[in-house]
């Protein structure tokens, strides 16, 4: 059963912490930064990742090529052709958002 539901986009879910933390995606809130860099982030997780850039943490080994990432989701869409991310001015798509934005 999922009772919190967000407003702005009708996602829904289990308990009002997660929506909580949903919600700095609408709001544009970045939260979480890196003692590193001082790069923010929306969520603790997407920090917690970030974070590996500097540790060259490589925790995941890829089935299709074995290479060691440090995110296993974003690196498969190479070998899967998944472009989840779309500019709808010219629909040109992307595999990660980062080159989303900087098109």
């Amino acid at each position: 059963d999922q009772p919190y539901t967000c407003l702005e986009c009708g996602k829904s879910f289990s308990d009002s912490s997660n929506l909580r933390s949903h919600q700095h995606i609408h709001a544009g809130e970045r939260p979480y930064e890196c003692s590193e860099c001082g790069k923010r982030f929306q969520t603790s997780s997407d920090l917690l990742v970030h974070e590996r850039i500097h540790t060259e943490e490589r925790p995941f080994c890829c089935p299709d090529c074995r290479k060691y990432n440090s995110t296993l989701t974003v690196h498969r869409r190479i070998h899967i052709g998944e472009r989840p991310y779309e500019w709808p001015e010219c629909g040109k798509s992307f595999s990660r958002s980062s080159h989303l934005t900087q098109h």
